[in-house]
């Protein structure tokens, strides 16, 4: 299994690798090329100067009635002499030579042409009949100096433009690749709340299969959920009247029977019916939750919805009065979150704070800017449970009656509406208890 790696990464650090290799191999080349021009050029030179010479040498010659004895040219001006002479007879015997010129470097016998010795390369010419010859000798060292300072002057530029060759290949690759990287953030964004397709917009043709081969899968998903969420709350929503007309028939029937043990088994069915149907309205709230209809078209202020909620509790429910709660000021609470969405959210916490916190205890609504918490007294719950307890149907081990689904009504809710719901236990603040905290983004 191999590790991840940044596609961005590699292509930058291929590229500039790529870009340093065929600079360095195009420099190379010219070095070879100017080699091969500057020989050429060299040898010319030489030649030119082998005839020129030889034919002055010739003159000299003849100026001294033909004396062969061996003689030196002086400089005018000491200087260093890279190309070097000697003029010999067919003999080999020297008759001139240049004043620098080092006569182990030269062959035994004058010859025509170009040669090559381990340090020198010779040029000979002949004259008067091959009576006469003259050998122009240049060190090979001064060619290869001269090719190392052509290579060079290509290289030391190219040493000043890579840095910025870098800098192009990366912005070049970063540039090219931020329509992946929109693709990708796309496809993040995305959640059982939101299946809208991704936008092809922008995209290279490479990635345009990726992205419809993305939005197919979506879709495919949307119709499953939708299905999955539809056979729930049409369930639910269906099972609503028969349920209600079992629990009004076993409420005529309760009232009809005078026989104690018999009275006591149609309770308990007619408990069984009602929590059946608690259980039948939490999943159709469940499916409304993951059905995506959460998010509002604005921000709007929950404050209202909240007060509302907690006044349902005051007025139905005996538990009510133990609600510990100040409303909020106006804007404290603002979301862009469907109020009746919302009102369930709360409504779920609260209830679960109620049912599970001891009797005669209060339950403590506490608004701050963005957020509010819900906290109840009680056992301090371990961790391990609490990271379950946003889940379906789990109770954490909890005796209290329950369907196990407010808390994860709750969660679903917070999460398609962009808030977060965190659980604490103990409560802030507190030495035990159950916080159940929502923060609104």
């Amino acid at each position: 299994m191999t590790g991840t790696y940044s596609l961005r990464r590699r292509l930058g650090i291929s590229l500039a690798i790529g870009v340093t290799a065929m600079w360095l191999a195009g420099a190379l080349v010219a070095g070879l090329v100017a080699r091969h021009e500057l020989d050429e050029a060299f040898d010319s030179a030489l030649q030119e100067t082998a005839q020129r010479l030889l034919t002055l040498a010739v003159l000299d010659i003849l100026d001294h009635d033909g004396d062969l004895s061996e003689r030196r040219v002086a400089p005018l001006n000491a200087h260093e002499e890279f190309l070097t002479y000697v003029v010999r007879d067919q003999y080999g015997n020297v008759i001139l030579h240049s004043h620098d010129a080092d006569r182990s470097v030269f062959p035994a016998q004058p010859k025509v042409g170009f040669s090559d010795t381990e340090t020198h390369r010779i040029y000979g010419e002949a004259a008067v009949n091959n009576t006469i010859f003259i050998e122009m000798a240049e060190p090979l060292a001064h060619r290869k100096e001269a090719a190392f300072e052509a290579t060079l002057s290509l290289i030391v530029p190219l040493a000043l433009i890579l840095p910025f060759s870098f800098i192009g290949v990366w912005w070049l690759v970063r540039r090219s690749m931020l329509p992946v990287l929109n693709l990708g953030t796309q496809i993040e964004a995305r959640d059982a709340g939101d299946l809208s397709p991704v936008s092809p917009d922008g995209l290279p043709d490479e990635v345009r299969p990726i992205a419809a081969s993305v939005n197919r899968l979506m879709a495919r998903l949307h119709k499953s959920l939708q299905a999955e969420r539809s056979f729930a709350a049409n369930s639910a929503h269906e099972l609503r009247t028969p349920i209600a007309g079992a629990i009004a028939q076993t409420q005529r029937l309760l009232a009809s029977i005078e026989d104690d043990e018999l009275r006591t088994r149609v309770q308990t069915i007619e408990d069984t019916l009602q929590r059946l149907a608690h259980i039948s309205a939490k999943l159709m709230q469940l499916a409304r939750a993951e059905g995506g209809a959460v998010l509002g078209e604005a921000e709007i202020d929950l404050g209202p919805f909240l007060d509302a909620v907690v006044d349902e509790f005051r007025r139905t429910s005996g538990d009510g009065k133990r609600i510990d709660y100040i409303a909020p000021e106006v804007d404290t609470l603002v979301a862009r979150i469907d109020g009746d969405a919302f009102g369930i959210l709360m409504r779920n916490l609260i209830e679960n704070a109620l049912k599970h916190s001891p009797d005669e205890t209060p339950v403590k609504i506490d608004v701050a800017p963005g957020r509010i918490r819900v906290i109840n007294a009680g056992g301090i719950v371990g961790g391990d449970v609490l990271a379950t307890l946003l889940k379906p149907f789990a109770r954490g081990g909890s005796a209290t009656e329950g369907s196990g689904l407010g808390l994860a009504i709750a969660h679903a809710i917070a999460e398609a509406g962009g808030a977060s719901l965190s659980l604490f236990s103990p409560a802030e603040g507190h030495t035990d208890g159950f916080e159940a905290r929502l923060d609104l983004k």
